[in-house]
């Protein structure tokens, strides 16, 4: 555990590196960033430092950026895909150069350790790599017409404006999965990244201005407002936004998919994870508990697709418990920069409240604190959002158990009987994101993937809940929203699908034989 006094933060240096103009850019419109207004300061969760002040957009600076979208959409639809496609290849080789930069000012401004950084800088790489080869093939079909002489066909069409917001948690990556695929879709993209890291997005949009700028492409293609949830208000409202993709809690999803619906506009949502991990009687202990490890602590318990509940059967339950508690009491806790440290702090003092209302709730009903759960104080703790990750026995049904909180707590669960039962557990939260299964035994595995298995969007086996690849369709079921991002056919969320019919005959036959003719 570090203990170090905390030191100062050296962002003058990094923000040269990533051409972060922050004054010129806080008091006009330019590179795509409109922001006018009230303002805000950017606090690091590593030590509390004021990284910046950032002035959030107001109603004329929303109105002209959305008239700059539009002017550049209409240049735009015009390249073709594989066109685009070149434009995203420009930008992935662009990540790579400002790859350690970019990693270390997430982890500044969003505290996940500098590995995970990089990790997530990476995930961008990849999903520009993977828009690439995804520009030649934006497939439609061709299907049999009932008519003689006519052609039937489908074809996919650009949106127009998509509208991202994202959540503070993953400050890069998931604004790169929705904007390179609808770039190569051919749409333009206004972000609202989380008011709490402005910063990495100010730094995304100066790289992709560059590659737009070499390409001698309108600046409007990329934008970024910085705002609160009176901005988000703004996207869900405005009828010139034609899809929302909207990343956060379940309660601003709900709010967001409302909004958009009553305009009968389109959204993509993917919000809240309870994710489970299932160890059976068969499972490999070695590997999972390195899994269990990752899922429940990266990212100080700050993903989606956090591990939260580990249900445990009975016959191996006391063996997990030591393990995991042998894990927990070792935990490297400090400053992510360090390289031997794996937790790092929650994003604020707010996260830091709670992670302890949670854990005090959760006794309350009847939950047994094994270890973890304090705010830790003083020396490079002494900014109060650093906390001890707790493991705590419960019970499925509780309140507590069943509420996702953004916080590094485990809850072991106790089953007994077969797989199913486990299953059953699994699947009794509001939530259906991420889940995953360690198991030896094929018939486990095999009914935890089928119908009557995991209700998630992800489903596992023999890893973690965690560290989804960009190649797969990313977002689960019930109040998670129902969304899909990145790879697989995710892309056809950003396209409007038309069905077309060519008659090239002399005659007009109609469908289902019906007869009607004119006299002329």
């Amino acid at each position: 555990m570090d203990t170090t006094t905390t030191t100062t933060l050296d962002t003058t240096a990094l923000f040269e590196a990533l051409h972060l103009k922050l004054f010129s850019w806080s008091t006009g419109q330019q590179h795509g960033l409109c922001t006018a207004g009230n303002t805000r300061a950017v606090l690091s969760p590593v030590n509390g430092q004021n990284l910046a002040t950032v002035h959030f957009a107001d109603g004329d600076a929303y109105g002209q950026v959305i008239i700059q979208a539009r002017q550049a959409f209409e240049h735009l639809q015009q390249i073709p895909a594989p066109k685009r496609g070149e434009i995203v290849k420009a930008i992935g080789r662009k990540l790579e150069q400002y790859k350690e930069p970019l990693a270390k000012l997430v982890t500044i401004e969003m505290g996940k350790i500098y590995q995970e950084a990089l990790g997530e800088v990476q995930e961008m790489i990849d999903i520009c790599d993977f828009a690439v080869g995804l520009s030649r093939q934006l497939y439609g079909m061709t299907t049999q017409s009932e008519r003689a002489s006519h052609r039937m066909f489908e074809q996919y069409h650009p949106l127009g404006i998509v509208g991202i917001i994202s959540a503070f948690n993953f400050p890069v990556a998931v604004w790169s999965w929705n904007a390179m695929l609808a770039l190569v879709c051919g749409n333009v993209c206004v972000w609202k990244p989380s008011e709490k890291t402005p910063l990495t997005a100010m730094a995304c949009q100066a790289i992709v201005q560059e590659v737009l700028q070499e390409n001698n492409l309108p600046e409007g293609i990329f934008n970024v407002l910085i705002g609160d949830a009176q901005l988000g208000q703004w996207l869900a409202e405005d009828e010139r936004i034609a899809l929302v993709s909207a990343t956060g809690s379940v309660r601003m999803g709900k709010a967001v998919a409302q909004t958009v619906a009553a305009r009968l506009g389109k959204s993509l949502l993917e919000l809240g994870g309870n994710n489970a991990i299932i160890l059976t009687e068969n499972a490999d202990l070695a590997l999972a508990i390195r899994a269990v490890a990752f899922g429940a602590v990266g990212t100080c318990g700050q993903r989606c697709t956090t591990t939260r509940r580990l249900i445990v059967h009975e016959s191996i339950y006391e063996k997990v418990k030591t393990a995991l508690l042998r894990v927990y009491e070792q935990l490297p806790i400090g400053n992510p920069l360090d390289p031997q440290t794996l937790v790092g702090p929650l994003i604020d003092e707010d996260a830091a409240h709670l992670f302890i209302k949670a854990l005090i709730q959760v006794q309350k009903e009847g939950g047994k604190l094994l270890t973890g759960g304090e705010v830790l104080q003083g020396g490079m703790f002494e900014t109060g959002t650093y906390v001890k990750p707790a493991l705590v026995e419960a019970e499925n049904h509780w309140l507590t158990v069943q509420t996702e909180t953004f916080a590094p707590i485990l809850y072991l669960i106790r089953y007994q009987g077969d797989v199913s039962q486990a299953i059953a557990l699994q699947n009794g939260v509001k939530q259906g994101l991420s889940s995953a299964i360690f198991t030896q035994n094929l018939r486990e595995a095999e009914q935890f993937l089928s119908p009557q298995g995991s209700d998630c969007g992800i489903a596992n086996v023999n890893l973690g809940t965690s560290g989804a690849e960009i190649g797969g369709a990313f977002g689960g079921e019930k109040e998670t929203g129902g969304g899909r991002e990145s790879g697989s056919d995710a892309w056809k969320a950003y396209m409007r699908r038309q069905t077309n019919t060519i008659n090239y005959s002399t005659a007009l036959p109609l469908a289902q034989g019906i007869q009607f003719d004119v006299k002329f």
